[in-house]
Formats: structure tokens, C-alpha cells, sequence
């Protein structure tokens, strides 16, 4: 697995770097080495914040935590991608090693996942509109994301709710290109 250690507003220094791709190195169990794990730290005030996202063959595992230092973000988030590793191993067995289960040692205690479940479908309809009417339309309804049609280019777009506030846009692109 091929890891990428990134900062914004932060110096990432060698120790950390160390301590990083050490306790990465245990999750190397799951991937082949085509896999690859972007590690980035945000220095945000006080908030010291790690988001983890791993990329392979299509699929991609994301966590993050924030907290007082990256040394204790480093421990806080690897749990949670390993805990979504088994929540999703029936669906990932395919893609990940062989024997990538095997092994009992884990970042976490082995408890009992809740199973994610769909219960609710919904349809509704598509209307043409610009980024910024649908960042107003997200902003009446009070929602978290609004999925609307680009009126200038007839394609799918979503606008969403950043944790920071400010509003994100997601532009889908086909597989491979």
C-alpha cells in the first residue's frame, strides 16, 4: 500500500511521518499494494484535525477525527476505517486480500456492528438550476445535501453542507476518466 502524508497550516515532521506509516503498516493486512492510503493534517485554531481515505480498485474508505494533537488523531482513526473494513467485508472480501481476515489483531475491540439497512427510498424530480440557486434551495430546506440538474450543462450536480459551514459542490465524472 502507498501512503501520501499531507499538511495545510502544519509542519508534518519526520517523527510523526515515522509514527504514521508504522501504524498504517498494520492495515496492509487488508490492501494490495495498489491501494492508496492519503493521510492529511489540518491545523484548524486549536483543533488539530486527521481525515484518513483509502483508494482501491474503485472503492474508497474515508474517516476523520479532530482533537487537541496528530499523534492522538492518528490513533483515534485508524479504528474507524478498520471498524468500516469489517462492517463492509462481505462486500469488500472480493476486492481486498485473501487473507485479509485471518489475523484477529485489531485496532479496536471486536464487538458487534450495527447492520446498515435501507429503509426509506425516494424520488423526486430533477429541476435545472444554477450552483447558486441550489445552494439557496439547500439553505431554505434546511438539509445537508441538495441534488439538482446543472442548467447550463444538463448533467447531475449536489451541493452539500461542509462541516465548517461553507457549502461544498460534488461534479460525478464517469469510472476511468
Amino acid at each position: 500500500m502507498r501512503i501520501e502524508i499531507n499538511g495545510k497550516n502544519c509542519k508534518v515532521g519526520e517523527k510523526l511521518t515515522g509514527v504514521v506509516e508504522k501504524k498504517i503498516a498494520k492495515l496492509e493486512k487488508y490492501f494490495d499494494e495498489d491501494a492508496l492510503c492519503s493521510v492529511y493534517f489540518k491545523q484548524e485554531g486549536k483543533l488539530a484535525k486527521t481525515e484518513l481515505t483509502i483508494s482501491y480498485k474503485g472503492n474508497m474508505l474515508r474517516a476523520e477525527v479532530s482533537g487537541e494533537n496528530f499523534y492522538d488523531g492518528i490513533d483515534e482513526v485508524l479504528p474507524k476505517i478498520e471498524r468500516q473494513i469489517y462492517k463492509h467485508k462481505t462486500k469488500l472480501e472480493s476486492k481486498l486480500k485473501r487473507d485479509a481476515f485471518i489475523e484477529k489483531q485489531l485496532f479496536f475491540r471486536d464487538e458487534d456492528f450495527a447492520e446498515s439497512r435501507l429503509v426509506k427510498t425516494k424520488t423526486f424530480d430533477l429541476t435545472p438550476m444554477t450552483t447558486d440557486e441550489a445552494a439557496e434551495q439547500l439553505d431554505l430546506l434546511g438539509h445537508t445535501f441538495y441534488v439538482f440538474q446543472d442548467a447550463e450543462t444538463g448533467e447531475v450536480r449536489v451541493v452539500y453542507l461542509r462541516q465548517s459551514g461553507d457549502i461544498g459542490l460534488l461534479i460525478p465524472k464517469k469510472a476511468g476518466k
